[in-house]
């Protein structure tokens, strides 16, 4: 039997769609129990990420969601995603993204992946987030740099 694919059929690493990722990494003076708590209890998301409004159900297939905006029923901006995975307090997975701001939706399609990983570390735990997903073309140029300078931020509200 031919180890090929049979004539007319594209491999599945073919079909996959190619993207990019940000990657942050920081060793933070808690024990991992106390950052994992601040990634998904809603009083601490607000306050190291800004948001005006957060609802949590911390469990595998769950919810996380963000708004921010001072009017409640028409935020700027809200983000949400289903909690894929759920592993305190090693590990928390985003998936599912849904977006919407006022300015509109986003300029180009993505299948965002967020992942949170707690390491224990000599000087306390070690966060590492990926978020991967971003399309490679242009369109997404703008935002991409937006959520690079996002994460140096989020990693910034955490510290303090």
């Amino acid at each position: 039997m031919p180890d090929s694919e049979p004539q007319g059929v594209t491999p599945p690493e073919v079909l996959q769609v190619k993207t990019r990722k940000h990657v942050h990494e920081e060793t933070f003076p808690v024990a991992p129990m106390q950052l994992f708590a601040l990634l998904h209890i809603p009083s601490a998301i607000r306050q190291w990420w800004g948001a005006a409004r957060v609802v949590v159900l911390a469990e595998a297939g769950g919810v996380w969601a963000a708004a921010w905006g001072e009017a409640e029923d028409n935020p700027d901006y809200v983000a949400v995603a289903t909690i894929g995975k759920f592993d305190p307090p090693r590990r928390m997975v985003l998936t599912n993204y849904r977006y919407g701001a006022k300015s509109g939706p986003l300029p180009f399609d993505a299948d965002f992946v967020t992942e949170f990983a707690v390491a224990p570390d000599s000087q306390g735990s070690l966060l590492r987030v990926t978020q991967d997903g971003f399309p490679i073309g242009t369109e997404a140029d703008e935002f991409y740099a937006g959520c690079e300078k996002g994460w140096r931020d989020t990693f910034a509200g955490i510290r303090r």
